[in-house]
């Protein structure tokens, strides 16, 4: 047995994935977009992707970000953070879209992310439920955004599923209708949703036993002998 093992507390550690009933509602996706302009381009490819989870039976819900205040500019109890806040905690799967502005993702969108604590309480908010990125460009194809929304969401704690889609010259790819027309990039839209469903279905039941980790057990274990000891005292 090497050092490093010989020094764990092995009684903390039981990887059996305990037996959990299967839900039954409806995979619950909360929609957030980045852009408040009238004709926004990440809303529009949001109220597509929702179109497609229902079609494959999931709930959604659509965040307005219009009206949010900047972070810290207001008190948590403004109406736009606690909505926020309570989707997010509604949701067990989320997809994210923004566009691209100076090679990243956009103010109104990392506002949203940024009034998402990464605890409320004894609650994680965002911690173990599944993740799409997508990004639309006004111009060329580009990856930056989807590649900074990764790093936010493995910041949140989420399973970010592996698909991902990046729309360039996004204004060419709506009708007058505001419906995306068929195309490449639409079909890779299709994929992505689908993809997110199969992962929430497969993952919203285990994913308290997905993110348990011995340094929060050893954590928790060395608090209550503490606590034990101070009431022996």
């Amino acid at each position: 047995m090497s050092e490093e093992l010989h020094n764990l507390d092995l009684s903390l550690f039981d990887i059996k994935a305990p037996a959990t009933p299967s839900s039954t509602h409806k995979p619950r996706i909360l929609l957030l977009y980045g852009s408040t302009r009238e004709r926004s381009f990440s809303r529009l490819l949001v109220e597509e992707a929702a179109r497609l989870l229902e079609h494959f039976g999931a709930e959604t819900r659509i965040f307005d970000p219009s009206g949010l205040p900047l972070p810290d500019d207001a008190p948590v109890e403004h109406p736009k953070v606690q909505a926020l806040r309570d989707l997010v905690q509604w949701s067990e799967g989320q997809v994210w879209c923004s566009p691209e502005r100076h090679g990243a993702m956009s103010a109104v969108f990392k506002a949203q992310i940024d009034w998402i604590p990464l605890t409320l309480g004894a609650v994680r908010p965002t911690q173990g439920k599944t993740l799409a990125v997508m990004q639309v460009c006004g111009g060329s194809q580009s990856f930056n955004v989807v590649n900074q929304l990764r790093v936010l969401g493995r910041w949140m704690r989420m399973f970010t599923i592996p698909n991902q889609s990046s729309v360039p010259k996004a204004y060419l790819e709506f009708d007058e209708a505001d419906r995306m027309k068929a195309s490449a990039y639409y079909d890779r839209i299709v994929d992505v949703m689908e993809e997110l469903v199969k992962f929430t279905v497969l993952l919203r039941d285990r994913k308290d036993f997905l993110v348990d980790r011995y340094s929060e057990r050893r954590e928790s274990a060395e608090q209550l002998s503490a606590r034990v000891n101070q009431r022996a005292i």
